[in-house]
């Protein structure tokens, strides 16, 4: 969803740093063999997570919704020398895909995939993280939310993509739209949990930036 006129958000693309050859690549070939493929974060929005990962310089990266693999190889950018990424999926079908381009990106060894249900991985990963990416099911992002919490060290950053849901937050809520209800639910809960604070930018299908206290 476009929330600047479309002229002028081609301009803003046009003036940010351009994407690497390979997520180039990646791209074309989402668009080619795998079903929804406006799901991509694309240029924009992975040139914003790769800056906010280059700023942070994470030790450990838990990213909550693969797909392709786009997004974790725009915040593995940002990666320490040593650093992790877990990145989780539930869709096997995409882990040799994923796999190609992160081994193909100098990062692979450092990329470690999740096949499964977040909601039971989550827990079981042994480890504290700098930074989280949620882009995964609506329904689950205030699960998701409360689970990783306890794994953030004071001063971790979430970002959670699709919060303004194609604006379907600002219209009358359908009873029987649970994605947008839990949207709803989990924007209100970052904006007043006592243990964070966020600020909701309106970029690409809305980023909502929150730093742990």
């Amino acid at each position: 969803m476009h929330f600047l006129p479309e002229d002028l958000d081609d301009y803003v693309v046009a003036h940010s740093q351009q994407e690497p050859k390979l997520l180039q690549d990646l791209t074309r070939e989402t668009w080619q063999k795998v079903l929804a493929p406006r799901m991509l974060s694309g240029h924009f929005q992975g040139r914003v997570l790769s800056m906010i990962s280059k700023l942070i310089q994470p030790t450990s990266i838990l990213e909550i919704g693969t797909y392709t693999g786009y997004s974790a190889l725009c915040l593995a950018e940002g990666m320490s020398k040593d650093a992790v990424l877990h990145t989780i999926d539930i869709n096997e079908e995409l882990q040799n895909f994923q796999r190609k381009y992160f081994n193909a990106s100098g990062y692979g060894d450092r990329i470690i995939q999740h096949v499964g249900d977040a909601m039971e991985i989550i827990p079981t990963l042994n480890t504290t993280f700098d930074l989280v990416f949620i882009d995964a099911d609506k329904v689950n992002y205030p699960n998701y939310f409360e689970l990783v919490m306890p794994l953030l060290k004071s001063g971790a950053v979430i970002l959670s993509d699709n919060v303004l849901w194609t604006g379907k937050v600002i219209e009358p809520l359908n009873p029987k739209d649970k994605d947008t209800a839990a949207l709803l639910t989990y924007n209100k809960l970052l904006n007043t949990d006592d243990r964070v604070e966020s600020v909701l930018l309106p970029i690409r299908d809305g980023l909502t930036v929150t730093r742990v206290l």
